[in-house]
C-alpha cells in the first residue's frame, strides 16, 4: 500500500497511466484506486491478446474492484493527435488530471545485430516519442492541478554501465530517453 501523507495521499486525485492493461501499469491502477485514487486507464488492448493478459475493459474492472472510479480509453501513444484526445476525454471526465504515470513502454532484448530496425523504431516510437506526447499533453492540467501536478515516468536511472548498453542497446537507449 502506498504511505499516507499530505504528499502521497491519492484520495481524489486524478491518475492518468499508460499502459495501463497490464503488468505495473495496472499494479500502480489498483493500488491507487484502493487509495482513492480516480483512474484514466491508457492501453491499446481493448479485445484479448493471443499471448498477453489484459484489456482495457478487465483493467477497468480490476480498478473499480479495488475501490476506484476508472475511465479506460484506447489510445496509441505514439500518435499525438489520439493522446490530445485522450487527455481531453479525461479532463472532461474528471474535471482535470493530478498525475500523470508514463508507464507504457515497448521493449525487446535483444543484441545490435538482431535488432529489427521496425523493432527499433516501435522502442523509440513509444518509449520516448509516447512518453514526451503524453507529458506534453498534460501539462496545462497538471499546472493547474491544487496538489501540485506530477509526473512519473518508469524508467533506469542514467546509469552509463555497459551491462545496459552491450547486451541490449536499442533498448536501453529508448529507456533511457524516457
Amino acid at each position: 500500500m502506498l504511505e499516507k501523507s499530505p504528499s502521497t495521499d491519492l484520495k481524489d486525485q486524478v491518475l492518468l497511466i499508460t499502459g495501463a492493461t497490464r503488468g505495473i501499469g495496472l499494479t500502480i491502477a489498483r493500488a491507487a484506486a484502493a487509495e482513492g485514487a480516480r483512474i484514466v486507464l491508457i492501453g491499446k488492448t481493448a479485445t484479448p491478446h493471443p499471448r498477453l493478459e489484459g484489456t482495457l475493459t478487465t483493467a477497468q474492472e480490476e480498478v473499480e474492484a479495488a475501490g476506484g472510479e476508472a475511465l479506460a480509453l484506447q489510445c496509441d501513444i505514439r500518435d499525438e493527435t489520439a493522446v490530445q484526445a485522450s487527455v481531453a476525454k479525461a479532463v472532461a471526465h474528471f474535471g482535470g488530471i493530478d498525475i500523470l504515470v508514463n508507464n507504457a513502454s515497448a521493449i525487446q532484448l535483444s543484441d545490435t545485430i538482431t535488432t529489427s530496425m521496425k523493432r527499433f523504431d516501435l522502442m523509440h516510437q513509444v518509449n520516448m516519442r509516447g512518453t514526451f506526447a503524453c507529458g506534453q499533453a498534460c501539462l496545462p492540467y497538471l499546472k493547474d492541478s491544487e496538489r501540485g501536478g506530477k509526473i512519473l515516468t518508469l524508467s533506469p536511472p542514467l546509469n552509463m554501465e555497459p551491462q545496459y548498453f552491450g547486451p541490449h542497446l536499442a533498448y536501453s537507449m529508448a529507456k533511457f530517453g524516457m
